[in-house]
């Protein structure tokens, strides 16, 4: 028998000055047992970076699911409007993305050189739209250490940086945007 997912809980108070999006979230998020910590934050801090006054970002019920992004927003008409994944998906994966869904983004905690490589060899459908930021490690494992089945944080995005507070404690890090093309 397969080991159960674990349910965390994450209470966020957003403050991304650069979109002007305040808010607080309140939202619980699966980790499947092969999922690393890495993986569950980034996917937590892609969540709260993608929010806007609408309440209408998904998050996926399950791990690599084969037809669902990681999160999600849907249009109108049922398709995806934006489609975002986590760490360095297959080319395939992100081919599919981009003809799926209006934006497409990528947030990873790997190094996103190598999903640069992969992409440019496979011909990936509308790559230079595609959007890519990454996280540092270091960052990522300085959350995973605070990291509880019920998390309060404080999430402050401004300029390419984000500053999260837990409890008494301030980690910051920083947002790096890449290209998934050499076009300038």
């Amino acid at each position: 028998m397969a080991a159960p997912s674990s349910l965390y809980r994450f209470q966020i108070e957003l403050s991304d000055v650069d979109r002007g999006v305040y808010r607080d979230l309140d939202f619980r998020i699966a980790k499947h047992p092969s999922e690393n910590d890495d993986y569950l934050i980034t996917r937590v801090i892609a969540f709260a970076l993608n929010q806007t006054d609408a309440d209408d970002l998904e998050i996926a019920p399950g791990l690599c699911v084969d037809d669902q992004p990681a999160l999600y927003r849907k249009d109108p008409g049922g398709g995806y409007e934006l489609w975002i994944e986590i760490g360095n998906p297959a080319p395939r994966r992100i081919h599919k993305a981009a003809k799926a869904s209006r934006t497409v983004k990528i947030f990873t905690y790997k190094d996103p050189e190598n999903l640069k490589r992969e992409v440019q060899a496979e011909g990936v459908h509308r790559q230079d739209e595609i959007e890519v930021f990454s996280l540092s490690t270091k960052f990522l494992k300085e959350l995973a250490s605070h990291l509880e089945r019920d998390n309060r944080w404080g999430v402050i995005a401004n300029d390419g940086e984000i500053n999260i507070s837990i409890g008494g404690e301030s980690i910051a890090g920083t947002i790096n945007p890449h290209r998934l093309t050499d076009r300038e």
